[in-house]
């Protein structure tokens, strides 16, 4: 049986824990509170303290139910608090939006951060759909964006192992809002997100939320906004009380999209006619790919597909990931010829320091000069190039593939250091995953 891989996070907050007896306080108390200088004595408190989604959380957070919160501009709180809301998907059709063909400094297919995919919603009007405000002389104004103060206020959340809640008092901690558009009904606050999760920390509206619900007159409106692979998926949610952490309730979803619905197209002849030029390649003497959701793998590609190369750790940070979910999701990118490996200099504590980093290969750069159409089906050919794909692609079309099936198929293509049982038994789930994808392209609308 393989141990768990503690990340430098793992490690420092179990050196925490034992300090200062975290665990024990909060048995008997309910909650700790701890300073960023104390953080700051094991790791630097920006890396142990932000955790956008639940599986970036520490083992012993994880372990014990445990959540973190800030609360002033130098101390968190942590308890048992229930904080992350599972994201559903939306199964209405995509709406199409025309983006202004007179814009030239936005490419629609290198939309690689929050920041770019907002201005592309708001151009392209989809930001105004969504809304569905009867009053619009006003039109939709860019106002509040950016980091600020949180103000003073008091909430209560409710608790992550029994039905009671904590109440909790916030001091002028930082926020930061993504995008802040006021119109003649209401002000909109959106939280942005150019990555694949399962959940979002509710914290990133109701912060927000709190403090300008005090400022103006307006209706507040709470956004999150999901981006993908040509897809803006949105979703308004309404704190029903303003003092409960946890009242919000989803009012509404769209998903829009800025590509043509021509290029949103794909038919199964498309795949088939793949299936028959396709050449297969050798195995790559690469991990074999463990990484169940092939959108992740395309969200890491959009997140990548800029100038500036980043490190392994930035990618980690910004994708939301635990280190290993990077390597994973970076080893799948490698196999199918997208992503390689490289050096890069930082200066880090007035020192130049090598790191490593990733970077887009001279074909996973060529997938951004292309449609979006021509991109998807290269995602497909680069898939089905690799023999233990391609046949099991084959048989799911025929008799709907069993897992069984699947490992007999791997154990017979020679897969690069792939031996263990067990191990087989556990990438078989990514190959179903992935022919999965291939379907859903024109089984799903």
């Amino acid at each position: 049986m393989s141990l768990i891989q503690l990340t430098k996070n793992d490690m420092a907050w179990e050196q925490l824990f034992e300090k200062y007896n975290i665990k024990e306080e909060i048995d008997k108390t309910g909650y700790f509170i701890i300073t960023s200088s104390q953080i700051n004595e094991f790791r630097q408190a920006r890396l142990m303290t932000k955790f956008d989604n639940q599986k970036t959380l520490p083992k012993l957070f994880k372990d014990n139910n445990l959540t973190i919160l800030p609360i002033s501009g130098t101390n968190y709180i942590i308890g048992n608090f229930q904080l992350y809301k599972n994201i559903p998907s939306i199964d209405t059709p995509i709406e199409f939006m025309e983006f202004p063909s007179q814009i030239e400094s936005i490419d629609c297919n290198k939309i690689n951060s929050e920041t770019i995919a907002l201005n592309c919603a708001h151009i392209s009007k989809i930001i105004d759909n969504f809304l569905d405000e009867e009053n619009k002389h006003m039109g939709i104004l860019p106002t509040v964006a950016g980091k600020m103060s949180s103000g003073q206020f008091e909430f209560k959340v409710d608790s992550s192992i029994d039905t009671g809640f904590y109440t909790i008092s916030v001091d002028r901690t930082g926020i930061e809002i993504d995008a802040g558009y006021e119109t003649n009904e209401s002000l909109v606050l959106i939280e942005a997100k150019n990555v694949i999760a399962d959940d979002f920390l509710v914290r990133q509206l109701y912060y927000p939320y709190r403090l300008w619900k005090e400022k103006v007159k307006k209706k507040v409106r709470t956004i999150f906004m999901q981006y993908h692979n040509g897809i803006f998926s949105l979703y308004e949610y309404e704190f029903k009380e303003p003092n409960r952490y946890n009242s919000l309730e989803l009012i509404k979803s769209k998903r829009y999209s800025i590509v043509s619905p021509e290029e949103m197209k794909i038919t199964e002849q498309d795949i088939l006619d793949i299936t028959r030029s396709i050449e297969i390649t050798d195995e790559p003497e690469v991990p074999f790919p463990q990484a169940n959701s092939f959108d992740r793998v395309i969200s890491l590609l959009e997140m990548l597909n800029t100038d500036t190369i980043k490190s392994k750790e930035e990618i980690t940070e910004e994708f939301e990931f635990d280190p290993r979910q990077t390597d994973y999701y970076f080893n799948a990118g490698k196999y199918l010829g997208f992503l390689e490996e490289t050096k890069i200099v930082v200066e880090e504590d007035e020192k130049n320091v090598e790191k490593t980093a990733i970077a887009l290969t001279s074909r996973g750069k060529n997938l951004f000069n292309t449609s979006h159409k021509n991109r998807q089906l290269e995602y497909v050919k680069a898939i089905l190039e690799h023999q233990v794909f391609y046949e099991s692609f084959a048989e799911y079309k025929k008799n709907n593939i069993t897992k069984e099936r699947l490992i007999q198929i791997m154990k017979k293509s020679d897969l690069y250091n792939l031996k263990s049982d067990v191990t087989i038994e556990r990438r078989a789930s990514t190959i179903q995953r992935w022919i999965e994808w291939i379907t859903n392209l024109y089984e799903v609308k």
